[in-house]
């Protein structure tokens, strides 16, 4: 409990130094890295040494979603040390300490034995999860910057934020690259998982068929008619939609709900 408070404070403390250099406007500000840098680090050590404890990886719905929540902050982290990207902190790293804090606090379920086979799938499906939570980010963060431009409304916090070119390509090659991890998780999945269209999974297949679909679709309308801005933003929200109810949905009515696995 000690470590997960530790974590937690110092996502906090992180949050916090980023909104002062962002209103301060210090493009160079890396003092809340180091702070951000070690509460990935304790959310991580949190992770192996229930794991250590209870004899495997735990992939239920608050441990799925304090992993999906530490993939977010080390990849927030990585990215954002080198520039500008550190907005996306203020709203990655709360959600990273909440995530923990509902592990610690409810998710700790003795694990289901995987073979290494459904380990990969699983882990796969994770980073994937992870990526394209970024990717929806930076959508919402597409949106707000170019609703302040047709509004002509010049606030400080968008000096923090790439140049709207930057921020869309940015946006387009996150999805490129969540679009091959989801693409991983499905193969994964259908060479793995036995019975994919179970009671218990044709719910979760379908939504992540159908989330892979709009994903790959928006790509396509990138390269083929050169989509960008608010039809980005609704095609990259209505498929994280989709992958959210696939994954979190199911497991919150399947476990929490019915207590049955998933």
């Amino acid at each position: 409990m000690t470590i997960v408070l530790i974590a937690t404070v110092l996502y906090l403390l992180a949050t916090g130094l980023l909104i002062i250099d962002l209103r301060r406007d210090r493009m160079g500000g890396r003092i809340w890295l180091l702070p951000a840098a070690v509460a990935v680090v304790l959310h991580a050590v949190v992770h192996l040494a229930t794991w250590r404890t209870t004899g495997g990886a735990d992939m239920h719905f608050f441990a799925a979603l304090s992993l999906v929540g530490f993939g977010m902050a080390a990849m927030t982290t990585g990215v954002g040390a080198s520039g500008r990207m550190r907005a996306l902190g203020v709203v990655v790293f709360p959600l990273a300490a909440l995530a923990l804090v509902g592990y610690q606090c409810y998710g700790h379920v003795p694990p289901e034995p995987l073979g290494w086979r459904l380990q990969l799938h699983a882990w796969t499906a994770l980073l994937a999860y992870a990526t394209l939570a970024i990717a929806a980010l930076l959508a919402l963060m597409l949106w707000l910057q170019e609703r302040a431009l047709r509004r002509r409304e010049f606030h400080s916090w968008r000096r923090a934020l790439p140049p709207l070119v930057e921020l869309e390509t940015l946006l387009f090659r996150t999805i490129g690259v969540g679009f091959v991890l989801l693409t991983a998780t499905l193969l994964t999945g259908a060479l793995f998982v036995e019975n994919m269209f179970a009671q218990h999974l044709a719910h979760k297949t379908v939504l992540s068929v159908l989330s892979w679909l709009a994903f790959g679709g928006l790509l396509l309308g990138r390269w083929r008619y050169g989509w960008r801005g608010a039809v980005a933003v609704r095609w990259t929200l209505a498929a994280m939609a989709l992958l959210v109810l696939a994954f979190f949905g199911s497991k919150f009515v399947l476990e929490l709900v019915l207590h049955r696995i998933s």
